[in-house]
């Protein structure tokens, strides 16, 4: 049950910080998990733990942290548009 809510909870932190930057995350479920997984990691590397902790995610920097994910993955995805 924990690791349900686990997954559950990155697609939804992974869909806010997706909505919260103009483009998008690609992928759909599996690609707002991702950006809730990296997104989590990133927020806890960069602001540690505070508010919230729901199904082992702290839930403000992990929202933070995926915006930031997703942002520096849609610079990335247009660095490489440019390039080619």
């Amino acid at each position: 049950m924990g690791l349900l809510i686990s997954i559950l909870m990155a697609v939804l932190i992974g869909s806010i910080g997706g909505a919260l930057v103009r483009n998008g995350m690609p992928g759909g479920f599996f690609g707002a998990m991702l950006a809730g997984f990296a997104g989590a990691w990133l927020g806890s590397l960069l602001f540690g733990s505070f508010g919230p902790v729901i199904g082992g995610f702290a839930v403000i920097p992990a929202i933070v942290g995926s915006a930031l994910f997703v942002f520096m993955l849609g610079l990335l995805s247009q660095a490489l548009r440019k390039s080619v």
